[in-house]
């Protein structure tokens, strides 16, 4: 194992009361759901030894460990977008710690521009299936064979059984495949129609680099999209962050109910 992986492990390890064997990321706007897990234990990024730290707004940067809905988990409120500077090692090296004590899924959360123009801001989406148009990866250098293989199968990344019971839980969910790009400026037009040319139906800057590293620990995943706002050119109107905060803070109450469905098909 990684020594900064391993460090960072020792650290944590300790303060679980149980190890949790559910991770959940939280997008942006959508960290209130920590605020709702029980006997709490909360550990700021800044005290874990080399740990990334979160800068993006609407991102608080913190883990908090307990039970949440009836299940012991360890939340991530705040994540690490590439186009803060992190290089996509870093992202690989926080799930090859939450591999470490014990995590086998990971519910992942963002928010997300609406491509597919069925969709309207405040949807919620399961997501399917991911393209990466990040182009970057970040399992390239060496490899850690005792965390997995060099080449990991992409197709193992989901949890399809996970998704199967919370579909037929929740049979109005739309399902959509997202695409990522590293951002920070927001798309083109002529983008956003490129990439509904490839089949995405909604974009952002986060998630791929997550579930890349996922799948080569395997931990398997489970996606949640909220859009927050129609893609770039879809409508007359400039995009903003504050759109996207302000449009997640009005599903947070729908939001949660689908996280506690999702949390109680395990």
């Amino acid at each position: 194992m990684n020594r900064d992986v391993l460090q960072a492990v020792e650290y944590i390890k300790p303060k679980l009361h149980k190890p949790p064997k559910v991770a959940l990321i939280l997008g942006s706007g959508l960290g209130f759901l920590a605020s709702e897990v029980k006997d709490a234990v909360v550990i700021p990024y800044t005290e874990i030894p080399n740990f990334p730290r979160s800068t993006a707004p609407g991102h608080e940067g913190k883990l908090v460990i307990g039970e949440l809905f009836g299940k012991n988990v360890l939340v991530l409120s705040g994540r690490f977008h590439i186009y803060e500077g992190w290089h996509p090692s870093e992202i690989k090296k926080v799930i090859h710690v939450l591999k470490a004590i014990g995590v086998e899924r990971m519910l992942i959360t963002n928010a997300a521009g609406a491509i597919n123009t069925n969709y309207q801001p405040g949807d919620i989406v399961l997501v399917k299936d991911v393209i990466n148009f990040m182009f970057r990866n970040p399992l390239r250098g060496p490899n850690d064979d005792e965390m997995g293989p060099r080449f990991p199968d992409m197709l193992s990344a989901f949890d399809r059984e996970w998704m199967t019971r919370v579909k037929n839980a929740l049979p109005e969910l739309k399902e959509g495949v997202y695409i990522a790009v590293t951002g920070p400026s927001y798309e083109t037009p002529a983008e956003i129609v490129a990439f509904r040319k490839l089949g995405a139906d909604l974009v952002g800057m986060s998630t791929v680099p997550e579930v890349i590293a996922c799948a080569h620990v395997g931990i398997k995943v489970l996606i949640f999209s909220c859009a927050t706002n129609m893609a770039a050119g879809i409508l007359a109107q400039p995009l903003s962050h504050e759109e996207v905060m302000e449009v997640a803070n009005k599903v947070k109450e729908r939001f949660s109910n689908i996280v506690k469905v999702a949390l109680e098909q395990l």
